[in-house]
């Protein structure tokens, strides 16, 4: 037995990056969404409505 085993069990370090790329993807696929969300709901506004609240056609796509 070696002293890496006694602090951290053999596979589990592999196993804590695969958690964590699961965890990022989940996180950023959630925020894309959101986004694409924003953007479809702000494009069905008219030019007076966006410029009410300061946006132009053109910023939604920046969204």
């Amino acid at each position: 037995m070696t002293t890496a085993n006694i602090y951290a069990p053999l596979g589990a370090v592999t196993v804590l990056r695969v958690v964590d790329a699961i965890l990022n993807a989940k996180s950023n696929l959630i925020e894309w969404n959101e986004s694409r969300r924003t953007r479809k709901l702000l494009s069905q506004l008219s030019d007076a409505q966006l410029d009410d609240i300061g946006l132009t056609r053109s910023d939604i796509a920046a969204l």
